[in-house]
């Protein structure tokens, strides 16, 4: 798959980095002969933060290439976004241009203003030109404002929508056109009111930015406005909270119908505190260290699969699906492909002892879902315990290095699981663990035969494993010499 990038900016190298390490290649268009070096800056913070958000190895990256025209650049692209300075005649010309090499190819454009009805003026076919605003970074932020116009095709806008899940984001389709779609809205009623407070020396920059992340921006992260608001009703839920601060809505609070006058007086104010509050930092530190916090508090979301953790647990689910079936009588049944994880690192830069059992723990799981004893069987009451596990280190796994972890059923009965779990990098393996796991009864606390339909998953593979050479290290314990 091929997506062509026009305007190589922030936002336009956030969105190429999006899709090579989503494993599209990419072919970037910008006159601007410093295009190449900004977008390579973006792709390098990509690289360091994206693969930390998930759980499954990512594709193998995309081809990166530098258009000389804007022809080449969109010609066999699958997908198209434009992230041209926000100028309406500029954004027309480019769609024109795009159009004669590629009339039919689906045109996003990041804009943050226009609405696509604007965007499709004199367009030779505008029934593939639409919004896709995103927002920054946008390698890593999952929102993206999908906006049609009434001329657009229905069928592309839903189609574009699962290229957008594709490579990881939440495609939020806005039904009704709208000067500057939902989320700059009411950004920028925030924004105005937050200049307000500056220009009448209520707060600095500073202030208010610690009012933020202190404060309520640590629940919208999480919850959203209206959600946040309906916890604050109490039991009596958002009936209670807008009967309680409704009438605040008419006291003299807010002065988002008036904006204070942009000069250079104000501009110099703000500016002036903002590199008071910021200026020992460079902007590539202030996205390093904004990036490693989104990380940290995705991760959060991901493991408690809520907000924007919900949108990392559906893409790794996609990737996972993608990955060969294993085939119980080639054994040993490869059943997890993992990436070594900033977050698996010990103070020797390996991965971490515990990662290690983590990814055994993946191996393991992954064949219990295989043989029908994965979540919906555990909540009937049923599953597998650990009961013993011998690990074995044999190699040493760094940042980033795809593991592989397969599965030898060594026997099996009813109510016994004994395994073979091989962790492995590029062919070689990095660790063993021998295991035995029981069949129990949840509610009983003791151990049971397992259901007719798991056993007949299960055994079909324990024989076609008899037949495997069992592996040297079986049944070794802890500091036994080699031989």
């Amino acid at each position: 798959m091929k997506a062509a990038i026009i305007g190589g900016g922030v936002i336009g190298g956030g969105w190429a980095a999006r899709f090579l390490l989503n494993g599209w290649d990419v072919a970037v268009f910008d006159p601007d002969p410093d295009a190449p070096r900004k977008v390579d800056a973006v792709l390098s913070n990509a690289q360091a933060s994206l693969p930390a958000l998930s759980d499954t190895p990512m594709p193998e990256m995309g081809m990166l290439s530098y258009a000389t025209s804007l022809a080449d650049a969109v010609r066999d692209a699958d997908f198209i976004q434009e992230s041209v300075s926000e100028q309406l005649d500029l954004k027309h010309r480019v769609y024109a241009e795009i159009q004669r090499t590629a009339p039919d190819t689906p045109i996003g454009s990041s804009t943050s203003g226009y609405k696509p009805s604007q965007l499709q003026e004199g367009a030779t076919n505008p029934a593939t030109i639409f919004v896709a605003h995103p927002f920054n970074p946008v390698y890593l932020l999952p929102l993206v404002e999908v906006v049609p116009s009434p001329a657009s095709d229905a069928a592309l806008i839903e189609s574009v929508k699962e290229t957008l899940r594709g490579i990881g984001m939440y495609p939020l389709h806005v039904r009704k056109e709208i000067d500057a779609h939902i989320a700059d809205r009411f950004l920028e009623a925030v924004w105005r009111e937050a200049l307000w407070l500056v220009k009448d020396g209520i707060a600095t920059t500073e202030e208010i930015d610690e009012a933020i992340r202190m404060g309520f921006g640590l629940r919208w992260g999480q919850m959203g406005l209206f959600e946040t608001y309906r916890i604050a009703g109490g039991e009596a839920g958002m009936k209670h909270f807008l009967a309680q601060f409704g009438p605040c809505l008419t006291w003299p609070w807010t002065k988002l119908m008036d904006v204070p006058e942009f000069n250079d007086e104000l501009v110099d104010l703000i500016a002036g505190q903002s590199d008071a509050q910021s200026g020992h930092h460079t902007i590539r530190e202030l996205e390093r260290i904004r990036d490693g916090n989104l990380v940290g508090f995705l991760r959060t979301l991901k493991e408690r699969d809520w907000g924007a953790g919900r949108v990392l647990n559906a893409h790794d689910a996609r990737r996972r699906e993608t990955l060969v079936q294993p085939d119980a009588a080639g054994a040993p049944m490869v059943m997890a492909h993992m990436q070594v994880l900033p977050g698996w690192i010990d103070y020797n830069g390996h991965m971490t002892e515990s990662r290690y059992l983590f990814a055994s723990s993946e191996t393991t799981d992954a064949f219990l879902r295989h043989i029908g004893a994965g979540l919906d069987y555990v909540e009937g009451g049923h599953s597998y315990y650990s009961a013993e596990s011998h690990i074995m280190h044999l190699g040493e796994a760094k940042l980033g290095d795809r593991l592989t972890g397969s599965i030898q059923v060594l026997s099996a009965d009813e109510k016994r699981l004994h395994l073979f779990i091989r962790i492995e990098r590029d062919g070689a393996p990095v660790a063993t663990i021998e295991q035995m796991l029981l069949h129990v009864d949840m509610k009983a606390g003791r151990a049971c035969p397992a259901s007719p339909d798991v056993l007949a998953r299960l055994m079909p593979i324990r024989d076609a494993h008899a037949a495997l050479p069992r592996p040297e290290t079986t049944g070794r314990h802890v500091g036994q010499r080699k031989s």
